[in-house]
């Protein structure tokens, strides 16, 4: 299976700028107020922006709860924040912003994990797929309403 086939990827048109987005999607910390599977989120860095942010992230999808350690591998303003994770789940993550003009947004969210073998290993990230989805959706849609409430 390949990468693209293992991922899951949403996405979402905000009625604003790039630049309006980025400001509010580079708080990290603020992650928790729109994400509804992001618990808590602890940096293990000084840093709390940019490449080389490192972070823990306490996450819960239904039953299971985990904690992520995450890596900021990508920053460009306005443009792309990319992330690895580290823990149980291992994989990398991707926020991408593209201007549409007219003051809207298309906010893409990218994801490509592995789940180790007795969380059902490939199968397992297969089954939760749909799940992940359903539930990045829903953070967008949160995200979404946040930013064009403001």
């Amino acid at each position: 299976m390949t990468a693209s086939e293992r991922a899951v990827v949403v996405g979402t048109i905000i009625d604003r700028s790039p630049a309006q987005v980025w400001a509010d999607v580079r708080d990290i910390a603020s992650h928790v107020d729109w994400m509804h599977d992001a618990v808590e989120i602890r940096f293990l860095s000084n840093a709390r922006e940019g490449l080389g942010t490192r972070f823990e992230c306490d996450t819960k999808v239904g039953p299971f709860s985990l904690t992520d350690v995450m890596e900021i591998t990508a920053w460009d303003d306005e443009q792309r924040m990319g992330v690895r994770h580290v823990g149980l789940v291992e994989g990398t993550g991707e926020f991408t912003l593209r201007d549409l003009g007219s003051n809207r947004t298309e906010f893409r969210w990218q994801e490509d994990l592995f789940f180790p073998w007795f969380m059902g290993g490939p199968i397992g990230a297969f089954l939760a797929r749909p799940i992940l989805r359903f539930i990045w959706n829903r953070n967008l849609a949160r995200l979404k309403a946040r930013i064009e409430a403001s």
